[in-house]
């Protein structure tokens, strides 16, 4: 495999990448938007004091974020993704 088209594959990959990790944030916010919701409530016309004030719902959304949105779920996802790849190429060849 020559240089060029090393580097090409390597930037697809790339691009999947960005776009799993893209869909992995849209599937975490949607899956937590009740606790987005309750943060945003919380946060709604205060300044500096979100920090104390909203702690506990700031703390509850990043957990419910993190159960989406982590390495193990990332490589879930590449690894689906690879299937569907390879299922695309043998149902062509």
């Amino acid at each position: 495999m020559g240089y060029i088209q090393q580097a090409r594959e390597n930037h697809v990959k790339k691009k999947v990448e960005e776009a799993l990790r893209s869909k992995m944030k849209q599937k975490a916010l949607q899956e937590c938007k009740d606790l987005a919701s309750k943060y945003a409530e919380c946060s709604y016309g205060r300044t500096i004091s979100v920090v104390w004030q909203c702690r506990q719902q700031a703390k509850e959304l990043n957990e419910c974020l993190h159960q989406f949105t982590n390495d193990d779920v990332l490589e879930e996802m590449k690894r689906d993704y690879m299937l569907q790849q390879d299922g695309k190429v043998s149902a062509k060849g």
